[in-house]
């Protein structure tokens, strides 16, 4: 639990929302992927709900399936490209967090670390990257590449790009600009740092060309269930976008990855873990339950079956019957795998159908459904068991989801005594109550004093 008792929530946007046929639903903005309106409103009902930030997923491809499953399916299809849509956004908020994917594989370290320093300074100092390593083929191809890199070389790069990062950030001391118009001097040459990184991966110079970012560091972002994803998070993350099931599994993980973060002298408090849950709530349990099956009824079976094959590590599902049971599958290693034949078991899914359906919809992550009064009993339970320390909340349908969630969770919540009534400050890591980062050149120059 944070130490100050408040939940943080980031309100993570899929363009029409998170169920994969959202964008049939009545109350969903249809066009929403290139609908720059739309993102200015539901950005903006973010912030006058006081969520801490919103973040938007990305991907270097159009998704490889079934084209007949693609065809019935908005996500990653086509849509905005995340800096140059959260600089706009940037322009029309003044406190929410803007977080969006660059990926470690598909990205040089100097372009990450340039466009976050940028859109850090454009919002304020609300920035946030969300570190991801990539792990598709079809996004490879688009890079002069036939395969993705192989999962533990992918987590490997991914931790020096984020050094390269950090160091790349720090080419500035914070007052080295000192712009004196009598003097002629507009920055003082001993506060400018060259980085000089050089491995067989990547060669990089530096000082990068932007000024230190108002937060030190744009916030650092991470979601990844395996061992090296955990151990990156330990190392480097300060939120985690975590996909369990339940507050048994996410408890393990919480207690998992705050444990690994003293061998990096982190403190476990500046870490924030925020499961997806994706909520339906109406004023009654009978219109969330009307409201769900309506959702789960506009599902084409063929996309429930792709999305199945996806969550499951993209075993292909094409070749067994639908209504037949879902065969013997090899072991995994995190992600969604294990979640996925818990939830199967516990909830007796036998078939591909079944079991497609039910993870379709938010496309493997939590659902609730039911009254503000039973949705926050739920989210309670798990900040006060110490499995979580907040949501990313996931609306199924969006501008419609949103709209409910602010308007009768959110009132809710802050009832109990769970959620701020004002933002704490300017930036984004004020507001998750972080520090900000002093550079490595001031962190050496204090250890030599």
């Amino acid at each position: 639990m944070n130490s100050d008792g408040k939940m943080r929530l980031a309100a993570y946007y899929n363009p029409t929302g998170h169920h994969v046929a959202s964008w049939r639903h009545p109350r969903a903005q249809a066009d929403a992927s290139t609908n720059i309106k739309h993102y200015v409103e539901i950005t903006q009902t973010a912030e006058r709900a006081k969520f801490d930030l919103m973040f938007l997923a990305d991907g270097n491809a159009t998704r490889e399936a079934d084209i007949e499953a693609i065809c019935r399916s908005v996500q990653f299809i086509a849509h905005f490209e995340p800096l140059t849509l959260l600089s706009a956004m940037a322009m029309v908020t003044d406190r929410i967090g803007l977080v969006a994917t660059a990926s470690t594989s598909w990205n040089e370290p100097y372009h990450i670390a340039r466009k976050f320093a940028s859109l850090d300074h454009i919002s304020g100092g609300r920035a946030g990257w969300n570190i991801v390593t990539s792990g598709q083929d079809a996004e490879a191809k688009n890079f002069n590449h036939d395969k993705a890199y192989d999962h533990h070389d992918r987590y490997e790069r991914a931790r020096e790009v984020v050094k390269i990062v950090l160091g790349l950030w720090d080419s500035w001391d914070d007052d080295a600009f000192v712009r004196n118009k009598e003097t002629g001097l507009f920055f003082e040459k001993e506060k400018m740092h060259y980085l000089n990184h050089k491995t067989e991966r990547y060669q990089v110079r530096g000082p990068l060309n932007v000024p230190r970012p108002p937060q030190g560091y744009p916030l650092l972002v991470q979601a990844g269930g395996s061992d090296d994803g955990r151990e990156t998070a330990a190392q480097f993350a300060e939120a985690i976008f975590s996909p369990h099931l339940n507050v048994a599994a996410a408890k393990a993980y919480y207690d998992d990855v705050k444990g690994r973060m003293a061998k990096y002298g982190r403190d476990p408090d500046h870490c924030k873990i925020l499961p997806g849950l994706s909520v339906i709530v109406r004023p009654t349990e009978e219109e969330a339950n009307a409201d769900y099956a309506f959702l789960q009824s506009l599902i084409h079976p063929i996309v429930a079956r792709e999305i199945l094959s996806t969550m499951l590590g993209n075993i292909d599902l094409s070749s067994y019957p639908i209504d037949g049971p879902l065969p013997d599958l090899p072991e995994h290693d995190g992600g969604h795998y294990v979640s996925i034949l818990e939830m199967a078991r516990k909830e007796n899914l036998k078939t591909i159908r079944e079991i497609g359906n039910r993870v379709a919809g938010a496309r493997g992550k939590n659902v609730i459904k039911g009254t503000p009064k039973q949705v926050v009993d739920y989210m309670e339970e798990w900040f006060v068991k110490e499995a979580c320390d907040g949501f990313t909340v996931m609306p199924p349908y969006i501008p419609g989801a949103l709209d409910d969630f602010c308007e009768l969770v959110i009132p809710e919540l802050r009832r109990r005594g769970l959620f701020r009534t004002e933002y704490e400050g300017t930036t984004l890591r004020d507001h998750l109550g972080l520090p900000r980062p002093e550079s490595q050149y001031t962190r050496r120059a204090k250890a030599a004093e």
